[in-house]
């Protein structure tokens, strides 16, 4: 097996982050190998990365403590940022948007899960591009980021080197897009089945009926 070094992805977490929002796109990163003569190699090197590098508090009260903080974590490839009600918050942190605004996607691929997307487009980074979000704030990123195309019919979507999915659930899908993108279908329905995960890669549209929601 040629070796291959692995992909460096942080996952950014913060107070009343949403779990699946982070563990979810977590577990797929941190699984996603190839198996060849008995010999395992893992494609990507997940971290987390915290406002500091104290223990942050998610939606819930599990308590969980980075690896990094936003000024000690190693170059990154991909950059995650999930959702949660402390995205509200955030949005007005200097010291984050500051280091948010310091990717460039064409050398970091960024990404959000749910709510996530109001980071990502507080910063600019979703300027003139389409995006999504969790259905409860589309119509809040909608008013509030006049410049960003908000897309309600779509789960996930992928605009140039940005991403973005729709609510909580959505991240693992997204994960897992990331892994068709970067090593093929095979190896993304590869991890999806090692998940039990129903993946259709195929299939971009929202879960949810939004008629139903409205």
């Amino acid at each position: 097996m040629i070796s291959i070094k692995p992909i460096s992805v942080g996952i950014f977490i913060f107070n009343d982050v949403d779990v699946l929002d982070f563990t979810g796109p977590f577990e797929v990163f941190s699984i996603t190998r190839k198996q060849a003569g008995g010999v395992e190699q893992y494609l990507y090197s997940v971290c987390l990365i915290g406002p500091t590098d104290g223990a942050i508090t998610s939606r819930g009260g599990m308590e969980v403590k980075p690896h990094f903080s936003i000024n000690s974590h190693p170059q990154l490839d991909r950059l995650i940022i999930p959702g949660g009600y402390g995205t509200r918050r955030l949005m007005h942190d200097e010291s984050l948007i500051k280091w948010l605004g310091s990717f460039n996607p064409r050398s970091t691929r960024l990404a959000s899960v749910c709510t996530g997307s109001l980071l990502l487009a507080s910063v600019g980074h979703l300027d003139g591009k389409s995006a999504t979000t969790h259905w409860t704030v589309l119509d809040m990123m909608e008013e509030t980021f006049p410049k960003v195309k908000v897309d309600r019919n779509r789960h996930v979507i992928i605009d140039e080197e940005v991403f973005t999915s729709a609510g909580i659930s959505a991240g693992i899908d997204l994960a897992l897009q990331m892994v068709r993108l970067d090593f093929g279908d095979v190896q993304a329905d590869w991890t999806a089945r090692h998940m039990e995960y129903a993946f259709d890669s195929d299939n971009f549209q929202r879960r949810l009926d939004m008629n139903t929601l409205l």
